[in-house]
């Protein structure tokens, strides 16, 4: 998966971008998703995405109880230090979308705790947060969309993103180190594009949205 930058929206003239660290630097939530994939191993259970995963949907008997479990794991996850994490959106094919972003600035006694008291449900619902699925069609359609009216505006190195390009939901692809101009962000050069881009870079950003992720997954 590529390490990108996560872009955001332009405010006051100015690009405001999201945390530069890629959310696997964060030992936690592989942590988190590596005990429940143990669980799941003894439950016959797999992580979200993976074959495992539609097995044990399959052994939870319906849709709608994978979807009640997702929920659990989730209202561990919010009462044990993450009191944002949004629900998991479970898609009729199996997929499962997780707001791995509300894990980026846990501190560690925040993720021991979640890790201690809530990988059991992790495992018995299926639910890795630091796996999120291949981005669907919708998602990357608009990623090439801006990634061309970036090229298009002084920034030739902007790769189009592909199903297995690294993304976030609810802030779309980002950018490699190569493919940002010397001084990052801040360079003019930058600025200029993404403020010619703002309204494809917002359209990225809802596709990746969970409720478009959902109905696109």
């Amino acid at each position: 998966m590529r390490n990108r930058y996560v872009i955001a929206a332009l405010a006051g003239g100015l690009l405001l971008a999201g945390c530069g660290a890629s959310r696997s630097s964060s030992p936690a939530v592989p942590s988190l998703s590596q005990a429940a994939g143990q669980g799941s191993q003894v439950a016959g259970q797999g992580a979200s995405g993976s074959p495992g995963a539609a097995q044990a949907e399959s052994s939870q008997g319906s849709w709608a109880g994978r979807g009640a479990e997702l929920h659990a794991a989730a209202q561990c996850i919010r009462q044990h230090g993450i009191p944002a994490y949004t629900d998991p959106v479970l898609t009729a094919s199996g997929q499962v979308y997780t707001d791995s972003r509300s894990f980026d600035n846990a501190p560690r006694s925040v993720w021991n705790a979640v890790q201690q008291a809530c990988a059991a449900l992790a495992a018995r619902a299926g639910l890795s947060p630091d796996a999120e699925p291949p981005a669907p069609p919708q998602l990357v359609q608009a990623g090439v969309r801006s990634a061309e009216c970036m090229r298009a505006h002084g920034l030739p190195n902007v790769q189009d993103p592909t199903a297995q390009s690294d993304y976030t939901p609810g802030h779309g692809f980002g950018y490699t180190s190569n493919e940002v101009p010397s001084g990052g962000k801040a360079n003019p050069v930058f600025q200029a594009a993404a403020h010619a881009c703002r309204s494809l870079l917002d359209a990225e950003i809802r596709a990746s949205t969970l409720t478009s992720l959902g109905n696109d997954g």
